[in-house]
């Protein structure tokens, strides 16, 4: 049997076995035969008598050597070196002094509650006894309602907006549940609404009412339904999912939308020939639900109805940081009918000499339709401060050339929409935001987030886009964003936001901008 190697650095390697003898105690002997001369010998506490013989012999006793096991002295780093103020009762605080908080619930829990202790009831064994039901229905979500007064592209509008955000989440077991997102108040990208303001309000009630599922999916682990059904471990790990389900990729600049389809993952892998230690691999498809700018409908409009897509992606520990990168296809179907568009993505994130943490991400389509090809470059950085935790200083920049476009995106949005705050609106009041599309210019933003003590936020940013070259899709002239965002919790489920933008827009007739004012209910 070969014996495996420690796994702790400094760790003995080459212990001999363990003598299970016992030496005879003070003053008691013990007798013994020397079977190859026949001499009985008897041990008498630490001397042994050679009867045979007659004389004494003194015991020699080995003494241990210091690092037993070729312990590495080297390896241990010397005790800390306490300051002479040393406060043991504030060290025993950071756990002991922690309290349990009772976060807003769901609006409906029936069965099996989430995150709660205590004793359970017998779980059903109706999938295996290796896959017990843990049957759950919750209700939860948000409520948003903000007042705002904008000046977007040319429309002035005050108005007072609403929009709920239900989850409905079926538990079955510990890997496997069925999902629905349901934004009731909400119809194609526009809320309910009251404008009672601006030359361009029409002082109605706006009612933007769609009961259908936003998403609507099954997900769970081939592994624990095997194990399950078989009875055996599996000892594999194959999560999946099918339905209308969203898609999140490149934290949602690449991919942000609900498709039908399906994907299927192989998580946590490693390789030693290739010395990645972590990565995982995602192949995902849709044959609807598929928001993409280059399939364009009959009415000028983008048709998600009318196209396929295939793809994987996959997301690897190495090089001392972290590579996230995908391909996909989108296959043109009825009037879009030869079509045919890749898209490709990497980004490569770590942090350098303990002072910047950088992320470099990179955009490119390619196709045979109009305005289909098209590469950005977008470089996210933040600067370690002295309050590393708080106070986050911050510079993003890209370049566009040709049309880069998201592989998908259900809100509209273009490839810069998480360049900064001065890029991205707010999903309720129509709220103004610089060109996002990264067609042929050149920008970024550069603000300072500051985080109190982890109980508020307020962010600074100022922003630009610069063409180079006009071609009808983007920005024809430069702009340039000032924007202000302020945060805080009134309670654990209340939240309050503020946000105001003033926007630069050369060539334009008038400037935009846009404050704002939002609570948030969550349950």
């Amino acid at each position: 049997m070969t014996q495996v190697d420690a796994q702790y650095l400094g760790a003995a390697t080459g212990k001999k076995a363990a003598d299970n003898t016992t030496e005879p105690a003070e003053g008691e002997s013990s007798t013994t035969v020397d079977k190859k001369s026949g001499t009985t010998v008897v041990k008498k506490g630490s001397t042994t008598v050679d009867k045979k013989g007659g004389t004494t012999v003194a015991k020699k006793r080995s003494t241990k050597v210091a690092n037993e096991g070729n312990l590495n002295q080297d390896a241990f780093q010397p005790d800390p070196q306490y300051e002479a103020k040393y406060n043991a009762e504030g060290q025993l605080d950071i756990y002991g002094a922690k309290t349990a908080i009772a976060p807003p619930r769901p609006l409906l829990e029936l069965g099996r509650q989430q995150y709660t202790s205590g004793a359970y009831d017998a779980s059903s064994t109706f999938l295996g006894e290796k896959n017990p039901l843990l049957p759950g229905l919750a209700i939860y979500g948000d409520w948003r309602t903000a007042v705002a007064y904008n000046n977007n592209n040319g429309k002035d509008i005050a108005q007072i907006a609403t929009r709920l955000n239900l989850d409905v989440d079926f538990k079955i077991t510990g890997t496997e549940r069925i999902h629905a997102f349901f934004t009731p108040t909400q119809k194609n990208n526009q809320f309910s609404r009251f404008e009672f303001g601006g030359g361009d309000g029409n002082g109605d009630f706006n009612d933007e009412f769609d009961a259908n599922p936003q998403t609507l999916f099954f997900e769970g682990d081939f592994g624990s339904l095997y194990s399950g059904f078989s009875g055996k471990e599996a000892g594999f790990d194959l999560p999946f999912t099918v339905g209308l389900f969203p898609l999140f990729l490149q934290n949602g600049i690449w991919a942000n939308d609900a498709i039908l389809g399906g994907a299927v993952s192989l998580p946590a892998k490693n390789s030693a020939a290739l010395g990645l230690s972590n990565f995982d691999i995602t192949f995902f498809g849709a044959f609807d639900n598929v928001d993409n700018a280059s399939v364009i409908g009959a009415n000028g409009k983008v048709d998600n109805h009318s196209a396929n897509l295939y793809g994987v992606t996959a997301f690897i520990d190495a090089f001392n940081g972290y590579i996230e990168t995908g391909y996909a296809v989108i296959q043109g179907l009825d009037e879009q009918d030869g079509l045919l568009t890749h898209f490709m993505t990497a980004a490569y994130s770590r942090r350098y000499a303990n002072t910047v943490s950088n992320s470099t991400r990179f955009f490119a389509n390619v196709g045979d339709g109009e305005n289909n090809d098209g590469v950005a470059i977008i470089s996210e950085n933040s600067l370690i401060s002295g309050l590393p935790s708080t106070l986050l200083p911050y510079a993003n920049f890209f370049v566009g050339f040709g049309s880069p476009q998201p592989l998908v995106d259900g809100n509209g949005a273009g490839i810069l929409k998480n360049v900064g705050i001065n890029f991205e609106t707010d999903a309720l009041t129509g709220y103004p935001k610089l060109d996002d599309t990264g067609s042929n210019t050149i920008g970024g933003a550069i603000g300072l987030e500051y985080l109190f003590n982890l109980d508020q936020q307020i962010v600074f940013e100022v922003a630009m886009v610069q063409p180079f070259e006009d071609d009808g899709i983007g920005a024809k002239d430069a702009q340039y964003g000032f924007g202000v965002r302020y945060q805080v919790p009134l309670t654990l489920a209340w939240l309050f936001r503020a946000d105001a933008t003033y926007q630069i827009l050369e060539g334009a007739d008038e400037d935009n901008f846009g404050v704002r004012a939002e609570l948030r209910r969550k349950f």
